[in-house]
C-alpha cells in the first residue's frame, strides 16, 4: 500500500489517523476475543471453566438504585440519594425544606 501523505490535507490526515486508531483498537479487541475463546475451549476440554482456573469470577451485577426523593415541581424527576445532588434537591434544601419533605 503506497500512500503519499504529503499530498493529503490536514483534514484528510486527521481522518486517516482516526481510521488507523479504530482499526488498531478493533484488531486488538478481536485478537483478545480469539485468545479468550481459545483458552476457554482448552479449559473446557480439561474439565474446568476458565474462571475456575484463573480465580476470576464474573463481576457482580448491581440492580438499579430505588428512587427515594422526588422533585416537588415534577414528580417524575426523582433521585435515589446516591451521587451528586440534583439542582432541585439542593434548591429545596436552601429554601429550608427537609429531605423528608421530598421523600417518596
Amino acid at each position: 500500500m503506497n500512500l503519499d501523505l504529503n499530498s493529503l490535507s490536514l483534514k484528510e490526515l486527521k481522518d486517516l489517523q482516526s481510521q488507523v486508531a479504530k482499526a488498531i483498537s478493533g484488531y486488538e479487541d478481536r485478537r483478545k476475543r480469539e485468545a479468550l475463546a481459545e483458552l476457554e475451549e482448552k479449559a473446557k476440554a480439561m474439565g474446568f471453566s476458565l474462571a475456575e482456573l484463573t480465580g476470576v469470577t464474573a463481576g457482580r451485577k448491581r440492580s438499579p438504585s430505588v428512587a427515594k426523593y422526588a422533585n416537588p415541581a415534577n414528580r417524575a424527576d426523582t433521585w435515589s440519594g446516591r451521587g451528586r445532588k440534583p439542582r432541585w434537591f439542593s434548591e429545596a434544601m436552601a429554601k429550608g425544606r427537609k429531605p423528608e419533605d421530598l421523600a417518596l
